[in-house]
Formats: structure tokens, sequence, C-alpha cells
């Protein structure tokens, strides 16, 4: 197997099977062995990529690694002199001989569901049960964290040893009090699967500007909450309409070359009328009360672009109008950052610049790829030539996407040509 294959078979083994395997064995052995679950995972998975480099995957790549990662586990135990449950053999041995994965798969969701709670104890911290689950369920890096949550990488990497130590001190065992302890832990929950899923959709790093993985994920664990009978309420179902109108846009924003599509000129044809109406279903769901979340309002923005037919059609207007609502509700530097492109259709370019220094100006500032972009794209609007190439340069060096990175080199070379 060449250099690059196990390069990708290791990034597809991680992202798939690394939360999965700590939400099992964290279930079984408690919160308290946490480190030694994700060393014996980190080992079981670097044997994986040496024996499957030359062999291939098994079958059943998730019980190969719960049987190693498993195994290892239990020899640091019995090493450090510690009492483990050696019930969970028994289980484990069972399931893996399951031919279709039935039963292993009902644990696996079933653990990770409840994994996914206990990171978002009450005792720790919004941000602390942020990065937990962001790092144990969906196996994001440092850097995807800081990206975000708007922080640096190191500050997070502190952040996740203090949260461990927490969790291991309040969390004893993934069990959570069935109504009250979901649905006082479910807004938080939903803001990490929608951090999981923004991931995937706009990449921060990578040569892909889509992570199907990601997303994927995200729509699974969504799917999870939809199917509890305590959690299965409108905000759940807002996300999932976000998500499915957003997917349905995937094929569009990528073209047959690899590389990356405009809102303004993808071809609509691709968009999965499937999904689109998956999401309006959702949505109907998501409206049975006279309240509504962040979550409603993206998803209504989504399927405004889900709907024109061509983007001149695109009811500028309405999305303005829910940007504006969505900041009453609740002030967001990316929220008033994003909100600058349809006040820009709307508007003008003149007036959009107002509005993009005022946010400059203002301590809520990113740094930032979108930032950049939107600020050339306004200047060239402008006509303002020299002012839009420095500034799509600054992008260009901030993005840390090498697919986005082509397509802002791309624009430059336009703009080059028009000075």
């Amino acid at each position: 197997m060449q250099n690059a294959e196990k390069e990708t078979l290791v990034e597809y083994v991680f992202r798939h099977e690394y939360g999965k395997i700590i939400s099992l064995l964290t279930h079984k052995f408690g919160p308290i062995h946490l480190e030694r679950i994700e060393d014996a995972v980190q080992d079981a998975l670097i044997k994986a990529m040496q024996v499957w480099g030359y062999n291939g995957a098994p079958q059943n790549p998730t019980a190969w690694l719960l049987r190693v990662a498993n195994n290892q586990l239990i020899d640091r135990l019995r090493k450090d002199k510690k009492v483990v449950d050696t019930d969970f053999e028994q289980l484990l041995n069972k399931t893996v001989s399951i031919p279709k994965e039935i039963e292993l798969e009902e644990i696996i969701n079933d653990s990770q569901l409840k994994m996914i709670f206990a990171c978002c104890h009450p005792s720790l911290s919004p941000e602390y049960q942020i990065i937990l689950s962001l790092k144990l369920i969906a196996g994001f890096g440092n850097a995807e964290i800081a990206k975000a949550m708007l922080k640096k990488e190191e500050t997070v990497a502190k952040s996740f040893t203090r949260a461990k130590k927490r969790l291991k001190e309040n969390v004893k065992t993934l069990d959570t009090p069935i109504e009250l302890g979901l649905k006082s832990r479910l807004n938080i929950v939903l803001k990490v699967i929608y951090l999981l899923f923004s991931e995937g959709y706009a990449a921060s790093s990578g040569t892909t500007m889509i992570k199907k993985d990601f997303c994927i994920e995200a729509i699974r664990l969504a799917q999870l909450l939809t199917r509890n009978k305590y959690c299965k309420l409108p905000e759940v179902h807002a996300l999932m309409a976000l998500m499915c109108f957003h997917t349905a846009r995937f094929d569009a924003r990528i073209d047959a070359q690899g590389e990356m599509v405009d809102l303004e000129n993808q071809d609509r044809r691709l968009y999965n009328a499937e999904m689109i109406n998956n999401g309006i279903r959702q949505m109907e769901r998501a409206s049975v009360a006279s309240t509504f979340s962040d979550y409603h309002l993206q998803a209504t923005v989504s399927y405004y672009h889900c709907i024109a037919k061509k983007f001149s059609d695109t009811d500028w207007k309405g999305i303005l109008a829910l940007y504006d609502l969505q900041l009453q509700r609740q002030y967001s530097p990316i929220v008033q950052l994003n909100r600058i492109v349809p006040f820009h259709k709307v508007h003008g370019a003149e007036k959009a610049m107002q509005e993009l220094q005022i946010f400059e100006q203002s301590p809520h500032f990113i740094d930032n790829t979108l930032f950049y972009a939107i600020k050339s794209e306004l200047l060239s609007d402008l006509e303002d030539w020299g002012k839009a190439i420095i500034t799509l340069k600054r992008a260009i060096e901030s993005t840390g996407n090498e697919l986005e990175r082509q397509h802002l080199k791309k624009k430059l070379t336009l703009l080059e040509s028009r000075e």
C-alpha cells in the first residue's frame, strides 16, 4: 500500500472509529480510566495501520479495534493493579460474532449517546463540555477545535487536560438521569453536533473542502436524539433540517475537476431534491411549538438558498432579516460577519463596507479568511482593485484549506487582470 493510501486509511479509521471505541470502553470501564482508554485506542489504531496497510482492513473493523483496544486496556489496568469488570470480555466476544453487526451497532449508538451527555455534565463549564465532546466523540484535533471555538490551540490543549480531570472527578458512570438529565444538557449536545457538522461542511484544513464523514456522523448523532422520546424536541428537528439543506448542496459545491464552486456559480440542478424534502419534513416537525431556536433561523436561511432556481432569485431581504433576528436573540461575531453578505446584496457595496468597518473596529473582530474574502469582494465591487488584491492575498495566507487556497488564487488572477 502506498503512503498516500495509508494516510487516507489512517484518517478514515480515526474519524469513523475513534469516538465509537472511546465511548464503548468508557461506558464499560468508567470515566475514571479515560486516559488509559485513550492510550489503548490510539495503540489499537497504530496497530491497525501497521496490519491493515499490508493485509487490508478486516470485514468488521470496529470489532477488530474493540478487541485490540480492550486487550490493551486490560493489560494496562492489570499492570497498574487496577480491578476491572471482566464481564466486558464476554460481551465483546459476543458482539463481534454477530455477522450483520446489528447488536454491535446498537451498543455503539447507546454508548456514544451516553458519552456525549456525560461530556455535557452540568459540573463542567460549557467550554469544557464542548472541548471534551469534540475530542472524545468526534476525534477533533486541537487546531480544529480552536477554529470552531475562536481560541488558541494551546488554550484548547490545556482546557482538555483540565476538563478530563473534572470529568473523572464528577462522572463515575455514563448513565444519566433519564428525563431531566437529558433535557438539561441538550443545548450543549446540539452545539457539539452543529460544530461537528460545520467542520465537515467547510473544512478548516486539509486538501478537501467537504469532509463528508464529519457531516454524516453529525447527522447520525442527531438522528439518535430524534429517536429518544425525551430529546426529540423542535430544536433537534431544526438542526436536522439545517444539516439536510446543507447536505443537499454538496455535489454542486465541487466541480468535475474537484475545484471549489461559489454559490453564485453552482449548478443548482445538482442539488439533492430528496435531501431538500427531508429538510422540509424536519422543519415541519420543528414548527410544532411557538418558540424557535437559532437552528430554526439558520435552517430557513439554507432553505432559501436551496429553493432559489438561480442565484439572482435568492431572497436576500428575507435572509438579511433572519440574520438580524439572530443578532437580536444573541450576539455572535460569526453571525455579524456572515450578515454582511446579504446586506451587500440588499444595500450595495458602499453601505456594506461601512458595516464591515464597524465590525473591523469592534472588540469582536475576527481576523480570519472569511473576513478578508468578504472585504476583497466589496472592494472589487467598488472597483478599488489595488486594495482588493492586497486583501485577497491576506485571505489566501490565512486559510488552512488547500482547496480554498487554490480557489482564492484563481480569483486573485482575475483581479490582477483587471487592475
